[in-house]
């Protein structure tokens, strides 16, 4: 895929996506099928050659959807509160594009010091003591900060080793 291919497919996928949402509520929010349904029609084999943009759509649509439990859904009480949202995918589209993996500063320092950024922000939002962030009044590097765990599980291990 080139980058005019790209232009016009991530236009196509935007669409859907916008087209998604605005029925989503008509639309159960409980997949219906089986435990075995999704090996049943794909391929046993991976594909020799790529299969087309609209082959995949397609089997997006008729394959992938059904099994799909729409989290999204103002009819869904799940076990988790969903909060996905169109600014949050165009940041994820960005943070996509930059790919970068953060692990400490020199590996992207815009990466790191968002984060730190980010995370006073919070800090301050939520009422914790001046202590607790990052960068102080006047600029300079506090005592305190956090970062933002990647899973449920990685923040467990922090907390307990902390």
């Amino acid at each position: 895929m080139d980058a005019s291919e790209f232009r016009k497919r991530g236009k196509e996928v935007i669409d859907a996506i916008a087209d998604y949402y605005e029925g989503l509520d008509q639309i159960p929010p409980m997949s219906t099928v089986k435990p075995g349904y999704l090996y049943k029609i794909m391929p046993h084999e991976a594909p020799e050659e790529p299969e087309s943009f609209d082959d995949i759509q397609s089997d997006l649509k008729e394959k992938i959807m059904p099994g799909i439990t729409h989290w999204q859904s103002g009819n869904f009480f799940g076990w988790f509160p969903s909060n996905s949202s169109f600014p949050a995918m165009i940041g994820d589209m960005y943070s996509t594009m930059f790919d970068v993996i953060g692990f400490n500063w020199i590996c992207s320092p815009a990466v790191t010091e968002l984060e730190t950024v980010v995370m006073d922000w919070l800090g301050k939002l939520i009422g914790l003591d001046k202590r607790f962030l990052s960068i102080k009044d006047d600029g300079t590097e506090g005592e305190g900060g956090g970062v933002i765990q990647g899973s449920a599980s990685e923040a467990h291990i922090v907390a307990m080793i902390a």
